[in-house]
């Protein structure tokens, strides 16, 4: 626990078993109390592997139900353990699990109830291996993100998040969509809801291992972010009542 309270960490796997013990390996479990994952029907042995090296809840997703329905049910159980700081952790070692610490103070000392790694602090993403063209994309869509839901993030795509249960609680996250763009609705969610999000810069890796989306399935993603952000503006102005941000 840290500061009385119960810290978990969710690892939504596909196909993760090459960089699932390294990622595991750097948990700081003198402050981590459980830690859950859900393996999305990966074709691996990443599941096996899960409960070899101790994972206490490990899920298995009888069919693939993408990245966002992975994280639904990760957080439905981070809930159901009755934690009150959750962690979303890539269990293919893109991100670093040594930042762990420092987000997860920012929540048990009530600073701030959202903690994000950002890659676009500092130099971490061209530095890591970002390509380019995602670079961009990143950049464009930030600011425009930015424009439309009167925020001033240094990026929304990063996968490397953390949260009060509070927070999880207050937004209906099990309505969003099941592929990535589930993870820009649930800041949009955040947000709507009054919440503050924190930055925390976060050096990140790119290689062979390391997931990652085609640039057809980018430019999906692309649209699908704007669309959030448009949504949310024309929600916050009163000209819709989306059913993402509106619970009844």
């Amino acid at each position: 626990m840290i500061k009385g309270k119960k810290l978990v960490v969710i690892l939504p796997a596909y196909n993760a078993e090459k960089t699932l013990k390294k990622t595991y390996d750097e948990i700081p479990f003198d402050i981590v109390d459980e830690v859950v994952l859900v393996d999305d029907k990966s074709s691996d042995n990443t599941a096996g592997l899960a409960k070899e090296i101790g994972i206490q809840h490990v899920i298995i997703h009888e069919k693939n139900k993408g990245y966002g329905g992975n994280q639904k049910s990760c957080y439905n159980k981070a809930l159901e353990l009755n934690a009150d700081i959750v962690v979303m952790l890539h269990p293919d070692y893109q991100y670093t699990p040594k930042l762990i610490e420092s987000m997860a103070h920012l929540i048990a000392n009530d600073v701030y109830p959202v903690v994000i790694g950002s890659r676009i602090l500092g130099k971490g993403a061209l530095k890591g291996g970002m390509p380019i063209y995602k670079y961009i994309a990143n950049r464009i869509l930030t600011l425009t993100q930015n424009i439309l839901m009167n925020q001033k993030l240094s990026e929304y795509h990063t996968g490397y998040r953390m949260f009060s249960g509070e927070v999880l609680k207050s937004i209906n996250y099990n309505i969003n969509s099941d592929d990535f763009i589930f993870d820009n609705q649930m800041l949009a969610q955040i947000f709507y809801e009054g919440f503050e999000i924190a930055e925390i810069t976060c050096p990140t890796k790119y290689f062979e291992e390391a997931s990652s989306i085609n640039i057809q399935r980018s430019s999906k993603y692309g649209l699908g972010v704007l669309w959030v952000s448009f949504i949310y503006f024309m929600n916050k102005v009163g000209l819709l009542k989306s059913k993402i941000f509106h619970k009844k």
